[in-house]
Order: structure tokens, then C-alpha cells, then sequence
């Protein structure tokens, strides 16, 4: 058993059952919906499939990041066991949970000097946040010390590459990241936007892509241009999707018969309800490691 914790957030969209069974602990982020509270706890309070569902017949979400309490009384259970600490958060250029923890940690240590906190940006989100907690629980279980896997982390977290589309622009609108006259044009001429996180960890618009049809198969695209080791890519590629299984199974159907050298088949995960409250149903991503993030 291993004498630290490696930990990350609920963002980072895999199941209760996969971090468990891994070793990974994480914290909750808290959503609304239609005015009532949750933890966004990985579709243990409200299944996923609800969520998506009142989402779409408008019922209203609202997010809110850990704070700095949250994560100190976090930390010290563990601390207050004789545990070191690795925790690695959503992307700053998404939420500002990172500066939450940072604080909390400055805190901690002062109360246990002894003992070693290390935070890390992750500048990754949804499932390719995943991913990365998935790589650094094989390192740990392999042997690497805690200081080891820090800076294994930071040397190598832009190699993770995260690559989305949505074919429901009704949420990118109501949240203002389509203006409302785009998002109509868009969505009559069957307009799907491709996204990807930049070496920022913002979200950036890169393409429009007219039609389901010809998006999953960009998506893709992307993977031959910037895979490891490009056809012979060898790594885990996770997709996650809000509540459009079959276009993430198209997705994953067509990365596995490009890439014949996967490590197991594609693994579809749901997007989480903090990142789902802005996306909305209708939204599938594909990670997988390759080249350094540049833009």
C-alpha cells in the first residue's frame, strides 16, 4: 500500500468504481439543479442519465468550485493519518480550484510541517483529467515516490491531448459561448464545433464542422495528427459523452480500427455534471497521449 495519497477531483470524470479500485481519492465539486443542491459525486446523488434529461427539458444547473475550507478539512484527513499528499486539479484555465487548493495546502502545511502537499495544475478536464490520474496511479503502483511522480506530472501533463465536439449548441448559447444569432445559423445549417484545450487549459474553439457525420470523423483526424507514435500509438484512449452514447461509440469505433495497438479498448465515460452544466447533452471528447501542447 502506498505511504501517500494520490488524489485529483470529481472532474475528472471517471467512475466511483475506477478510482476506488485504483487507489485514487478525490473531492467534490457541487452543482444546482432547479434551485437544489448536489455533489457532483460521479452520478451517485442523481444518475446521469436524469441529469442529461432535466437538463434538456430546462431545468437549470449551476456549478461551484471546492473552496478553501473544503479542501484543508480534505487534506487533513489525510494528514492528520501521517500521509503525504499529491493532488492534482481540474485546469486553473477552467476553474479556480487550483488557487483553492494552493491556499488550503499553505494552511496545512503550517499545521503539519512534517509532512509533504504537493499540488499540481493539471491543465486537463473531463476524462483526459482521467487519463492523466490513470498514467500517474500506474507510476505509483510501479514504484515512484511521491516527489518522483510531482514532477513526472508537470513534465509531461501537456502531452495529454483533449479533443471535443457538440452537436447541441442550445447550451453553448445560454451560456454565452455562442451568441444567440450564431447559435441559430449554426444549428440550422447542422453546425457541430470542434474544440480542444490549449497548453493554457482553456477551452478553444478550433473548427465548424457542418454535420454529425463529418465531425466524428475530424475528431478522429486529430488523433492521426497528434497521437504517440501516430498508427502505432500504443496508450489508453477514454472518450466521454453527455448522453450521446452512440456518437462516442462511433468515435471509439473508429479510433480502434485506426489504432490496432491501443492499450484495451476505448473506455466511454459520461462528462461529469459540473462540466456537463455548461456543455449540455450532446457533447463527446476523445483523449489520448501524444506531442507537447503548444497552443
Amino acid at each position: 500500500m502506498s505511504e501517500y495519497i494520490l488524489s485529483c477531483c470529481s472532474t475528472a470524470d471517471l467512475s466511483k468504481e475506477y478510482f476506488d479500485e485504483r487507489n485514487i481519492k478525490y473531492i467534490c465539486f457541487h452543482y444546482k439543479l432547479n434551485g437544489a443542491d448536489y455533489p457532483d459525486d460521479l452520478g451517485q446523488s442523481i444518475p446521469f442519465e436524469e441529469f442529461y434529461k432535466r437538463m434538456d427539458s430546462g431545468e437549470d444547473t449551476q456549478t461551484s468550485q471546492i473552496n478553501v475550507t473544503e479542501y484543508l478539512e480534505y487534506f487533513e484527513s489525510f494528514l492528520s493519518e501521517g500521509k503525504d499528499i499529491l493532488h492534482l486539479t481540474l485546469s486553473s484555465g477552467i476553474s479556480g480550484s487550483y488557487n483553492s487548493a494552493i491556499n488550503a495546502a499553505k494552511i496545512a502545511k503550517e499545521r503539519y510541517p512534517e509532512r509533504k502537499i504537493y499540488i499540481v495544475d493539471s491543465l486537463a478536464a473531463s476524462s483526459g483529467y482521467g487519463l492523466l490520474m490513470d498514467r500517474l496511479a500506474d507510476l505509483r503502483d510501479g514504484g515512484t515516490n511521491i516527489d518522483e511522480l510531482k514532477d513526472w506530472a508537470e513534465e509531461n501533463k501537456l502531452r495529454l491531448h483533449h479533443w471535443f465536439f457538440s452537436s447541441d449548441l442550445k447550451f453553448f448559447i445560454k451560456g454565452g459561448r455562442v451568441s444567440k444569432t450564431a447559435g441559430t445559423v449554426g444549428t440550422i445549417l447542422g453546425i457541430c464545433p470542434l474544440l480542444n484545450v490549449d497548453n493554457e487549459g482553456h477551452l478553444i474553439a478550433r473548427a465548424k464542422i457542418r454535420t454529425k457525420k463529418k465531425v466524428i470523423r475530424e475528431i478522429v483526424k486529430r488523433m492521426e495528427e497528434f497521437a504517440e507514435d501516430g498508427y502505432d500509438y500504443s496508450g489508453k484512449c477514454y472518450i466521454s459523452q453527455s448522453a450521446c452514447v452512440e456518437d462516442a461509440n462511433a468515435v471509439a469505433g473508429l479510433v480502434e480500427e485506426l489504432f490496432p495497438k491501443l492499450n484495451g479498448k476505448v473506455l466511454v465515460n459520461y462528462i461529469g455534471t459540473t462540466i456537463g452544466s455548461h456543455t449540455g447533452p450532446g457533447t463527446v471528447a476523445l483523449f489520448f497521449w501524444g506531442k507537447k501542447r503548444e497552443d
